[in-house]
């Protein structure tokens, strides 16, 4: 049963048990409440049957009600809120430890408010229906069917008449599940909608000033807004159409009971206690299922917000061998083709040494696969043919981040931290000490400026370093892969947003610590590459050449046409 329910509902195996637990608690409750009704058809009997009650007793069994109902509600409490959030919080982690192991490729299907919305607003659903809902339903089932069966061997006429609209009035409302799950899931993608255009109306409020397109967008973006609210509404209704038919069906009960009891009791085949008694029975008995039946309705709904997570949960990690023992820290391609999900092949046979102890330069135009290369150098993506190896050793057989621990990486596209500049470089490596972190700034030119803001290292510098230039967001990520001292370097465009003067000082920092290190660089400026040892030219997805900057240039081709159009680029002025 826990496993089944891990799997229906995207629970862990304490978050399963705790349903049963909490469950349990809900349906224990619920009976705790016919207690009293007990009680009630007790003093009644005596009466009509002229019996002297004894009212130390019946004031005992109030007494006893009363903590029975609140040790009982305790635990429910305990067992219904406590755990879910114990869970809530557990499934988070869970979910972003999951996207950690999975391939770049799965993020290419999402964009950021899609997996935040998942991690933030399904979760938070799910919390709400395991506090709020799935054990009182679940619990209010089970105790209603333990009275049913004991009413049943009581007096089944009796119980019939009580107990036929249960069935009937679960079943409408099961039978809005397909109707509130297109409901359900038309609202999600509202919500997306107006989650991505927020998100993108804050990334691109710059340009949107600078083209004066605010009015614009924000019109959009009201346009979503208002679609939102209208999927909200329907969503409700979609809700209300069956739930509300069916709690008017739960109080046909009472006549039921009414009529039949009445009848019987005229031609003598009842007495009046029972009769009494199940008058009692049935003003109580429809109360949780009166409850339960919005829980259903809920339910219904939540599906579209566990498949979402499970998507996550069931997607393939990237795995492999914790153990990663190369003979040397060589990168050789072997015949490697790779495509995208989109299906557009960005490397198609590409073959290539870069050798430990010198530095290799990816070059070509545009989208000829040159990032690509060496992300997949790092087990970014998994490649579809072909093998890439690190000294001998198949990167697809060992664990990403096993790999990854052999890699420094600078990438064209910065991240930063909402820390301090000693934090921001110390995530290179985590035990390093404040002296390690200074020393490695230094060699990446970053003494400058940190010395100019406020205060020096321990500055705060904002959201992806906001308070930064793109140049010294670019020279902590430099100061980062240097202070993690990898033996393979890999920089994307790691100069490109310097200036001439300070990419110089950068690169001549660089060759001093690429000593007996692999190093792939990727660029577009040819300048950046001109002491490079070995120079591959992709285009196309293929190798176009390679060899050496100065065997290149004797071909007078693909890489001499480069330099010669950057060199004319260069003396352009404007006349």
């Amino acid at each position: 049963m826990v496993e089944r329910l891990m799997k229906r509902f995207a629970l862990s195996r304490e978050g399963a048990k705790g349903l049963v637990k909490a469950t349990a608690a809900c349906a224990v409750a619920d009976l705790a409440l016919m207690f009293p009704v007990g009680l009630l058809y007790m003093l009644v009997s005596s009466f009509l049957n002229h019996n002297q009650p004894q009212y130390m007793l019946y004031v005992l069994g109030i007494a006893g009600a009363l903590v029975l109902v609140w040790l009982t509600e305790f635990w429910k409490y305990n067992a219904t809120y406590f755990s879910t959030y114990r869970e809530s919080g557990a499934c988070r982690l869970r979910l972003a430890e999951k996207l950690r192991q999975l391939p770049l490729s799965f993020f290419g299907k999402k964009d950021l408010s899609d997996l935040t919305n998942t991690i933030m607003g399904d979760v938070q659903v799910t919390e709400q229906m395991f506090s709020h809902y799935v054990p009182q339903f679940y619990g209010s089932v089970i105790s209603t069917c333990l009275v049913a069966v004991s009413l049943l061997f009581y007096d089944w006429q009796m119980a019939l008449a009580a107990l036929w609209v249960l069935p009937v009035a679960l079943v409408i409302v099961g039978f809005s599940k397909k109707a509130q799950n297109h409901f359900t899931r038309k609202q999600t993608a509202a919500n997306l909608a107006v989650a991505e255009g927020v998100q993108e109306c804050l990334e691109t409020l710059r340009d949107l000033k600078s083209c004066k397109a605010e009015g614009k967008y924000l019109d959009g973006l009201g346009r979503k807004i208002d679609v939102l609210e209208v999927r909200h509404i329907k969503s409700e209704l979609g809700s209300a159409m069956f739930v509300v038919p069916a709690q008017m069906i739960l109080k046909l009960g009472i006549v039921s009971v009414a009529l039949v009891g009445s009848m019987r009791l005229m031609s003598g085949e009842l007495s009046l206690v029972t009769f009494f008694l199940f008058l009692l029975v049935v003003s109580r008995i429809y109360e949780p299922m009166n409850f339960s039946l919005q829980n259903l309705a809920a339910m219904n709904s939540l599906q579209v917000n566990i498949d979402r997570m499970n998507e996550i949960n069931e997607t393939p990690s990237q795995s492999g061998e914790a153990a990663f023992v190369p003979k040397g820290y060589d990168i050789k391609f072997d015949h490697v083709g790779f495509a995208y999900n989109t299906g557009e092949t960005v490397l198609k046979d590409v073959s290539f040494t870069a050798r430990q102890g010198e530095v290799t330069a990816l070059i070509g135009p545009s989208g000829g696969g040159k990032s690509t290369a060496a992300k997949l150098a790092a087990r970014f993506w998994d490649i579809d043919r072909g093998k890439i190896t690190v000294g001998g050793v198949d990167v697809s057989r060992v664990d990403p981040e096993k790999l990854l621990t052999a890699y420094s990486i600078v990438f064209q596209d910065v991240t930063l931290f909402n820390n301090t500049i000693l934090e921001n470089i110390r995530i290179g490596r985590k035990d390093a000490t404040d002296a390690e972190v200074m020393r490695a700034a230094q060699e990446a030119m970053c003494e400058d400026f940190i010395a100019k803001l406020p205060q020096g290292y321990q500055t705060m510098i904002g959201e992806n370093g906001s308070s930064l230039s793109g140049g010294e967001r670019q020279r902590i990520s430099i100061a980062r892969a240097l202070l993690k001292d990898a033996p393979i370097i890999l920089l994307d465009e790691a100069t490109a947003s310097l200036d001439a003067e300070n990419e110089t000082e950068i690169q001549q920092a660089i060759s001093r610590l690429v000593e007996r290190k692999t190093v792939l660089i990727i660029a577009h400026r040819m300048r950046t590459v001109e002491n490079a040892d070995k120079i591959v030219v992709l285009s196309g997805g293929t190798v176009a050449e390679m060899g050496s900057p100065e065997e290149l240039m004797k071909k007078n081709g693909a890489f001499a046409r480069m330099v010669k159009l950057q060199t004319e680029s260069q003396n352009w002025t404007l006349e």
